[in-house]
């Protein structure tokens, strides 16, 4: 598969059947998020993964109606950012979950990004401060995101290339068309 068509496969799935991922797909997916590219080489990034079922469950509960598929992904990849390295985390930290992402798909696994970033949890507390406490993450760190991952128990069509939105494309200056 070339990697537009990679691209144009890759989809959100919110559904999986439960299954662990196997340590050798784990391992590739968390190496593509470590060959990340980052401002300055800073590297930002620490990443969390949990294959607990308790403790998906428990992450499940992290986002007002937005992670639910944590109780049946087979783990949750968290992204987490030492700020102090760089004032450019968040991007740095959205390549590696991107890159994942992009890697899952090609395994034929199914992913989902679920943002932690100035989001809410269930309980009332941030996202980030409920994944920090129950994961024991030190001060001085911030949760980027949740890469769900897991065997897809749908998978939804491919996008087609004649659907992508080439009027968003403006060349030397910004024209409307």
């Amino acid at each position: 598969m070339d990697l537009m068509e990679l691209l144009l496969n890759r989809r959100s799935i919110r559904k999986y059947t439960g299954e662990r991922i196997s340590e050798k797909n784990l391992e590739k997916i968390l190496q593509a998020g470590l060959a990340s590219a980052s401002g300055r080489n800073r590297k930002p990034w620490e990443l969390v993964v949990v294959q607990n079922r308790e403790m998906l469950e428990k992450l499940s509960h992290c986002r007002t109606g937005a992670a639910k598929m944590l109780e049946k992904a087979g783990c949750a990849i968290l992204v987490f950012a030492d700020m102090a390295k760089t004032d450019v985390w968040t991007e740095d930290c959205s390549i590696v979950m991107s890159n994942m992402h992009l890697m899952a798909a090609s395994l034929g696994l199914g992913s989902c990004w679920i943002q932690g970033r100035l989001r809410e949890a269930e309980n009332g507390q941030t996202a980030d401060a409920y994944c920090r406490d129950l994961l024991q993450v030190p001060d001085g760190y911030a949760l980027e995101a949740i890469l769900s991952v897991g065997v897809p128990l749908e998978h939804p069509e491919p996008h087609r290339a004649e659907e992508l939105a080439a009027e968003k494309v403006h060349y030397e200056t910004w024209t409307t068309q």
